[in-house]
């Protein structure tokens, strides 16, 4: 908040929310082992937090029933009228379930019931001396669902049913059913949001113009194209807008781009106004990357991934920034990267975000989202920058203008 970066939020999704074995939202504190059982509840919602963690300066008390992360989102909203925010359910780690329980009327039904019971009505479960009925009652505002992947190509222990790409279409109508009942009995709105893969070979598992009638709007993961999970390479972009032609890519990567996600939607029957473009607040990268013959080191063989912070091949933008490497543009790709001689990293910079905003407005699209914005820096440079898609098109380039003469100065100095 001192960035003063949560003027700038609209929409604020928390991830994660799981679905457990039962077919039900729910609360646990279990450590993830990789079978996507796990759960946090002590994060969440009995966890105190001291007066300078708060978001108001105030600390938690501990008998308290609503403290944790849910009770700093409880404040965040009060101070910032404007604010809305989601669960997000599922997410890479926490998708096992979506398949089996969505596959029935009743799995359906009993999900969306029990989710909308925990985070809608806030009924947290008792423990630590924090929950009980009503508790979370107007933290969350509706639910994003994060359902990694519908037919497959997510953890191989999620379940996958054969009619996955219809029972995905149900499953938001049954989201989309509930909250309306809801929101008729509660006088409120009540919001419903999906996070999907943006490869052609995600997008064909679904039915977008079916599901996107349920929704009100679709987040784009644009990003996480090519990645370390490549150890050996070839280096290449992680969010890119545009095709490259000299790209060694083949088959459904060739259309990892922002543009041919859009375009597949778009010819799918989505409306415009309901996609979001994704934009990662952090890079992906690896190491021991050879120059090739421009001395760049793109599209070129690696040893591995590179080191990062958390997890090997991954870096959070206000990391990177601070880098000394050399930075490289693609005029064709429109994507950054940097190459130090050993290290490759490709990722967003605010120039590369305000190109992709200038996309949004010329296709009409609904605006963007991020990921995460714990990636960004201590000024909040990313998510201010990623605010300009507000603008109109002739005040958005005199701000980039701007931005670029102000870049130059500051390059002239060095």
């Amino acid at each position: 908040m001192k960035s003063g970066g949560d003027k700038q939020l609209t929409f604020l999704n928390y991830a994660f929310g799981n679905v457990y074995a039962d077919g039900k939202c729910g609360m646990v504190t279990r450590a993830e082992n990789g079978n996507g059982d796990g759960g946090d509840a002590w994060a969440d919602y009995q966890r105190s937090f001291a007066a300078n963690e708060s978001v108001d300066g105030k600390a938690d008390s501990w008998n308290d029933p609503l403290r944790g992360n849910f009770n700093q989102l409880r404040k965040l909203k009060l101070a910032n009228p404007q604010l809305k925010v989601l669960i997000s359910l599922g997410g890479w780690t926490w998708s096992k379930n979506f398949g089996k329980f969505a596959a029935t009327d009743a799995g359906r039904k009993a999900m969306v019931s029990s989710c909308i019971d925990l985070y809608i009505k806030g009924n947290l479960p008792a423990g630590e001396n924090a929950g009980g009925q009503a508790a979370a009652l107007g933290v969350f505002d509706g639910f994003d669902i994060d359902w990694e992947y519908p037919g497959g190509g997510g953890l191989p222990t999620n379940t996958v049913d054969p009619n996955d790409k219809q029972n995905y279409t149900l499953l938001m109508a049954e989201f989309r059913n509930q909250l309306n009942a809801l929101s008729t009995a509660n006088k409120r709105r009540y919001y419903l949001t999906a996070a999907i893969g943006s490869g052609v070979d995600k997008i064909r598992n679904t039915e977008p113009a079916a599901y996107s009638s349920y929704l009100d709007w679709i987040n784009v993961m644009t990003y996480d194209f090519h990645g370390g999970w490549d150890a050996k390479g070839p280096t290449n972009f992680q969010s890119n807008l545009y095709r490259d032609p000299a790209a060694p890519v083949t088959g459904d990567q060739v259309y990892y781009t922002v543009d041919d996600a859009v375009k597949t939607l778009v010819n799918a029957g989505v409306p415009r106004a309901k996609i979001n473009v994704g934009l990662p607040f952090y890079g992906r990268g690896w190491a021991g990357v050879a120059a090739g013959p421009k001395g760049d080191g793109l599209y070129q063989v690696a040893t591995g991934p590179a080191k990062g912070t958390y997890e090997q091949g991954i870096e959070d933008y206000r990391i990177l920034v601070k880098r000394s490497a050399k930075q490289f543009n693609s005029p064709v790709a429109k994507q950054l990267w940097t190459y130090d001689g050993n290290e490759f990293w490709s990722y967003d910079d605010p120039a590369t975000i305000r190109g992709k905003l200038d996309y949004v407005r010329s296709q009409q699209l609904g605006g963007v989202f991020s990921w995460s914005l714990d990636g960004d820096d201590a000024q909040s440079t990313l998510l201010k920058t990623s605010a300009e898609v507000r603008l109109d098109a002739a005040t958005a380039a005199q701000r980039r203008a701007a931005a670029a003469a102000a870049a130059k100065a500051k390059a002239a100095k060095k």
